[in-house]
């Protein structure tokens, strides 16, 4: 998906690229002659010559000519050789070779090129590798194709190192073809090109403008197509950075940018241009970079009538485009050659001529820490003072720029950047005597000038002819007699200057000294001052972060290295390549994660952009939820003159990352409900419908079938069950009757969601009634997340076509295993590589090449990682550095070589579990494997190969954990649950408290078992009937926060008069009481732990074993008892929280106590495996529980849930939901009159009263009945959230059927 994309982009912009540059050159013949071979001495130049016989007219490849090649008169790096083709021409090789017989040679080199013999631009490999490979003997030849073949007329070659046992010595030849081109110079006036179209229809959809234009102003007009009304597209330079804007009219106001692409575009080297429009989708090629744009809707119908070609017609402006252009076309047609052929559709405006006039402007670049340039100061008749003046261009916020000795003060100058402003120091006797700053940003790689005046005692210094800043001071300053630019020499050359400041890296051009212009390429020829480590006669700068910083990452630099800022990004690493969201809610879930609003990323690191949505985690299946503009229920009134009443929903995400969340997810839904009264919905099958909807991808397409029904069927729910309320319909509204009705249902067809618009026909009848519900499109299960493979074989292996992940590649996925080594995966290409494998069982290693040498990233683990559990592992490669991630460990990085090769080249199959050798297989399961965002489905994939298994079972040992509480891990296909049923907690994970108000009187009693119902009337119980409930211990828990003194917590009783109770006495202690004998008192046991009746949460754990008790309270220490009885708890009966009713059998302490029952909070109770609050709240219809009073669900424990949606949906057990009245809906968030509300508030008053007349007649048929009912099973598959078995002392225990409760 995402590198897809990106290599579909590149492919596209290298396409165009090649077309443009295909004008120009004299067919299609192959383009290798050779072009120096024949040259005549004249056309070549050198820095020096060892003698006349080392010349470099003899540098001529296989010739023996003088010397046999040429050498400079010194071997340094300030040599080179110049070579003269005559006319500019297309150079697609270079070959080199040594001098002959000698041992001089080059063993590399960097080349220029120019189209004047000045401002050279360095041939970069891959945009970064600077240098090129040289010979090892002075025989054999090495030749280099050129990734893109250069365009020039002057080729110069620089050594950098040759033989350290000989000298520089260079024979060369370069190949190529000639190159011809319609050449234009517009002068940035009102000089223009201007094209009017034909009027009528155009033969073609699409159309192509391209060009190549270069220029020295960072501002300027290219182009400007213009429709009908002004409107219209502009191609600017602005700050040396292409923009795409849209205007509406002549005014410059009236623009809106679309588009930036490319930068430094004003170093007057040439430029592709190539600009694709298809209807409302454009294609912007600058150089290698295609982007492409959306044009906005306005353009739907829009025609080009006029293009101009530097400047906008009718608009007076000096940002008009003042430079050259070549090989201008417009859908083939050459614009520049139609004007020099006066052909009547192409108007020539202005001073325009057809040659590319440049002026001469020499640069300096200062690359690096040694770098300096030394100039004479002021002469000696000069009248005093000093003026300096220079333009600079660097990313660097820090650096000297200029500095000079103060003879007569005996003091000095320096001029250096600092955070990127421009400050003055002047230093005397070791103090700062004078500081002014001017200008700000001035890191930004445009050019900016500087100005130092000093003349009459008054000093001054301008950024940018004082539109950057000035400042001004009252001081007089004399230069000495030498000036330094960008640093000082070494110390070792005795020069009298210091650097206390950082070294300049930039370029510099236009210097002046005393208003008298600097000639630079004097000072090349050393006639002029001195210099070290400079590159003259050009400006090295290179924008690190062109296309670097991905995902909309902000990008800084330096001269030397960029830096992407990731912080609002979503992404992270070195270029803002590695999504830091999850994929999907299901794993947030299986990261330990809780219902909650997540940042969704579908693609991980590809294309699409995160999405906030909703994870629903409080079901077996994880529910990712997107909401639109309007999930409520919504009343359709009849208006005048209106047939059709339509609604479109936008969701809160994008296109794209909708229809990404319905292809990866399991299952898809969305609720579509119509209320409806004399309102009809689809009609008959046969007949024409008079609503229907649009669903699907886009816009969606029309669909006439309701929710629950099938596509195309037309009809609703109730027709596809025949249970409709007219049997002669397919839908309840179709009926037509005055009775409100509905018909709703669930859309499940994925080709069909989500619902895009609804149109309802129907509505027009004055009596006509309708509301309408489209709900949120709600997803669940992940295909990538569990797609899984197992190779059982060390020889076994999967196969994909080559990994394209030139520039960034990120590899992601899960492993388990038993073994100690393998390698996970593999893809190779001639000399690049790139390989990801367990080393050994603590041990995972990233290894790659992209032709700058091997390179390990490796992550060491401190417990085996081969325990069958799984791990996951995260490599990324980019242009900056390397990473490796493994679980939770801390990540490992490599940094990328400076100047390095940037592009992995591959071009083998990708060999998953296996190598292309077929040894060091990876034994075990592969899951969840992605590239680049792209999941790779290895389950399809193993289903044909051999040796490899689809899926991949076993997840309870990895994700077991993340059940708490007592939560017991299930196994499933895709993942796994959570059972609570032995839990008194509930949740996703077990870990959601079960907490309840209890107001006064309020009673919640659970029975464990009641005897068989031909004993019930027998004096003399049978023990047989009680022995499978009598306990020899019993462990007791709960949560507990009141202001109540005395009050019983929890009561357990017995058949046999046995009991036990907790309760906090008068005194706000806590009190266990066991009476385990009936003929004798009960014991009591107290806690030393005071105050807790004071509104505080509070935690109780009793544990008995026979007649030791064990009690804890908080984080107190454990208080140990022992019991006098035998230690046996017999035939349990039941336990009540609350108020205790017919408490005849108590003690009469205990039994005035239990009247007064427990207000207050109760949390997370539990019994054995017993969670009676639990089954009460949550299963009051399925458990042997009986509920007197209010109760309510609440987090009134003090760890209150973490699930959102459970606190949300916080709920009392007497709620009611469904329908008001006769079928009539309830509507929310729609706009009604106040009838409506008189007559819903009467319909909820009716309900009312009558629930409390049904509510009095169970009172009192439950007292005349509860003993009369039999026993029935509760089977325990009914819920996987509590346990119906009712163990107790882990024995099966037969279970009540619930008894009527009520509230």
């Amino acid at each position: 998906m995402g590198f897809r994309s990106k290599r579909a982009a590149g492919i596209i912009a290298q396409v165009v690229l090649l077309l443009c540059s295909s004008y120009g050159t004299t067919g299609e013949e192959a383009c290798d002659s050779a072009l120096v071979s024949n040259l005549p001495p004249s056309s070549f130049r050198s820095s020096s010559q060892l003698s006349s016989s080392h010349a470099p007219g003899f540098a001529k490849l296989n010739r023996r000519d003088g010397a046999g090649g040429w050498s400079p008169l010194t071997s340094d790096g300030y040599q080179w050789l110049e070579v003269d083709l005559g006319e500019r021409t297309k150079i697609a090789a270079v070959a080199t070779q040594g001098r002959y017989g000698s041992s001089d040679w080059l063993t590399s080199y960097l080349l220029m090129f120019s189209d004047t013999g000045h401002n050279w631009k360095q041939y970069r490999q891959e945009d970064s590798i600077g240098s090129f490979p040289g010979n090892s003997n002075a025989d054999s030849v090495v030749q280099y194709k050129l990734q893109q073949p250069a365009i020039a007329r002057f080729l110069r070659l620089i050594p950098l190192d040759w033989n350290p046992s000989g000298r520089i010595g260079l024979r060369l030849e370069t190949y190529g073809c000639p190159y011809t081109s319609g050449v234009v110079s517009l002068d940035g006036g009102s000089s223009s090109l201007v094209y009017r179209l034909s009027p009528g229809p155009r033969g073609t959809s699409r159309e192509v403008v391209s060009l190549k234009f270069k220029t020295l102003r960072n501002s300027g007009t290219l182009l400007h197509a213009e429709g009908e009304g002004g409107l219209g597209l502009s191609l600017e330079l602005e700050r040396g950075k292409l923009l795409l804007l849209l205007r509406q009219g002549t005014s410059s106001s009236e623009r809106r940018r679309l588009a930036c692409l490319g930068s430094l575009l004003d170093d007057q080297h040439w430029h592709h241009l190539a600009v694709e429009r298809r209807s409302a989708q454009l294609n912007l090629t600058v150089d290698k970079h295609t982007e492409r744009i959306q044009i906005p809707a306005e353009f739907s119908g829009w025609d080009m009538e006029t293009l101009s070609v530097g400047a906008v017609q009718g608009l007076v402006s000096e940002r008009n485009f003042h430079g050259c252009l070549e090989n201008l076309l417009y859908n083939g047609l050459n614009l520049i050659e139609s004007a020099k052929n006066k052909d009547h559709r192409v108007t020539v405006v202005g001073n325009v001529t057809f040659s590319c006039a440049e002026s001469l402007s020499v640069a300096v670049t200062f690359p690096g820490p040694q770098s300096f340039l030394q100039l004479p100061g002021a002469s000696a008749s000069s009248s005093g003072g000093v003026s300096v003046g220079f333009q600079f261009r660097t990313w660097n916020k820090a650096g000297l720029l200029l500095t000079f000795d103060l003879p007569q003060e005996g003091g000095v100058v320096w001029l250096y950047l600092s955070e990127a402003r421009l400050r003055l120091q002047i230093h005397e006797a070791g103090r700062a005597l004078l500081e002014l700053s001017a200008g700000s940003a001035l890191n930004d790689g445009q050019w900016h000038s500087v100005e130092l005046n000093s003349r009459r005692g008054r000093l001054t210094v301008a950024v940018d002819k004082e539109e950057g800043g000035v400042a001004h001071a009252s001081h007089s300053v004399t230069a000495g007699s030498q000036l330094f630019f960008g640093g000082c020499p070494a110390e070792e050359d005795g020069q009298d200057c210091k650097n206390p400041f950082s070294l300049f890296q930039g370029c510099m051009r236009l210097l002046s000294v005393e208003s008298r212009p600097v000639d630079l390429i004097m000072v090349q020829q050393r006639l002029l001052g001195n210099y070290s480590h400079l590159q003259i006669d050009m400006c090295g700068i290179i924008d690190r972060c062109s296309r670097r910083c991905e995902h909309g990452g902000r990008c800084s630099q330096s001269w030397t290295v960029f830096r992407c800022n990731c912080s609002e990004s979503g992404y992270s690493g070195a270029t803002c390549h590695s999504s830091v969201y999850e994929q999907s809610c299901e794993a947030y879930k299986h990261s330990g994660n809780t219902s909650g609003h997540f940042h969704i990323d579908v693609d991980g690191s590809g294309p699409i952009g995160p999405q906030l949505v909703y994870c629903n985690m409080t079901e077996e299946n994880t529910w990712m939820v997107i909401q639109h503009n309007n999930t409520e229920l919504t009343r359709v009134r009849p208006a005048p003159g209106v047939d059709q009443h339509s609604v479109h929903f936008d969701y809160s995400t994008e296109e794209e990352q909708l229809l990404a969340v319905i292809s990866q997810s399991e299952h898809c839904e969305q609720e579509l409900s119509y209320h409806c009264r004399k309102s009809r919905l689809l009609n008959t099958p046969e007949g024409s419908p008079f609503s229907w909807w649009l669903g699907g991808p886009g816009a969606g397409r029309v669909q006439t079938y309701w929710g629950g029904a099938q596509p195309g069927s037309q009809q609703c729910v109730c027709g596809l069950q025949g249970d409709c309320v007219d049997p002669q319909h397919y839908c309840n509204c179709d009926a037509d009757r005055i009775e409100w009705t509905e018909d709703s249902g669930l859309l499940t067809h994925e080709e069909s969601l989500p619902v895009r618009s609804l149109v309802l026909g129907d509505i027009q009848r004055p009596e006509s009634e309708a509301a309408y519900r489209v709900g949120p499109l709600s997803c669940y299960g992940d295909k990538n997340l569990w797609n899984a493979a197992f190779f059982d074989k060390e020889t076994s292996y999967l196969h994909f076509p080559t990994f394209h992940g030139e520039l960034s590649a990120d590899v992601s996925f899960l492993f388990k295993t038993t073994a100690s080594s393998g390698v996970f995966l593999e893809n190779l290409g001639i000399k690049d590589f790139i390989r990801i494998e367990l080393r050994s069982s603590t041990q995972v290693v990233f290894s790659f090449d992209v032709g700058n040498g091997p390179l390990e990233v490796r992550v060491e683990s401190s417990v085996p990682l081969n325990d069958t559990r799984w791990h996951r592992v995260r490599a990324e490669r980019n242009v900056k550095e390397a990473s490796l991630r493994l679980d939770g460990l801390p990540v490992a990085t490599q940094e990328a070589p400076a100047d390095g090769h940037l592009h992995l080249q591959l071009n083998s199959q990708l060999f998953i579990g296996g190598t292309a050798s077929r040894q060091k297989g990876f034994r075990g399961c592969i899951r969840s494997l992605q590239l680049n965002g792209v999941t790779l489905d290895l389950e399809e994939r193993a289903k044909i190969t051999p040796g490899v298994r689809a899926g991949c079972p076993g997840h309870c040992s990895s994700y077991g954990s993340l059940c708490q509480n007592q939560g017991r891990c299930v196994e499933g296909a895709n993942g796994f649950h959570c059972d609570c049923s032995l839990s008194a907690y509930t949740g996703v994970f077990c870990h959601t408290e079960v907490s309840a108000s209890f107001p006064p009187g309020t009673t919640v009693s659970y029975t464990f078992k009641e005897p068989y119902e031909s004993s019930r009337n027998s004096s003399a119980l049978p023990s047989s009937i009680y022995s499978d409930m009598t306990l020899r211990g019993e462990n007791v828990s709960l949560s507990f926060r009141t202001n109540q003194s005395p009050a019983l917590l929890l009561y357990v009783s017995s058949y046999y008069r046995e009991s036990l109770a907790l309760l906090i006495n008068k005194h706000d202690v806590l009190e266990v009481r066991y009476k385990l004998d009936s003929s004798r008192d009960a014991e009591v046991l107290r806690s030393s732990v005071e105050s807790l009746a004071d509104g505080q949460l509070h935690t109780v754990t009793i544990s008995r074993l026979t007649d030791s008790v064990s009690v804890q309270i908080d984080q107190r220490p454990r208080e140990d008892f022992n019991l006098t009885s035998d230690g046996e708890f017999n035939a349990i009966k039941s336990l009540v929280l609350g108020r205790v009713h017919g408490s005849d059998e108590m003690d009469p302490d205990l039994s005035r106590l239990a009247s007064l029952g427990f207000t207050g909070c109760l949390s997370v109770v539990h019994f054995n495996s017993i969670s009676p609050l639990k089954a009460a709240l949550l299963h009051p219809h399925t458990s042997p529980v009986v509920i007197t009073g209010p109760l309510v669900q609440s987090n009134c424990g003090a760890s209150a849930s973490a699930d959102p949606y459970a606190a949300e949906n916080t709920r009392h057990l007497s709620d009611q939901s469904g329908s008001v009245g006769s079928g009539q809906p309830l509507v929310n968030a729609i706009r009604t009159d106040s009838a409506l509300i008189g007559g819903v508030i009467a319909v909820v008053i009716f309900v009312l009263v009558t629930g409390l007349a049904i509510t009095a007649r169970f009172l009192y048929r439950r007292k005349e009945t509860y003993r009369n009912q039999e026993v029935k099973g509760v089977k325990q598959e009914d819920s996987q959230d509590f346990p119906f078995n009712n163990q107790t002392d882990s024995q099966n225990v037969s279970t009540g059927n619930p008894k009527e409760y009520f509230i």
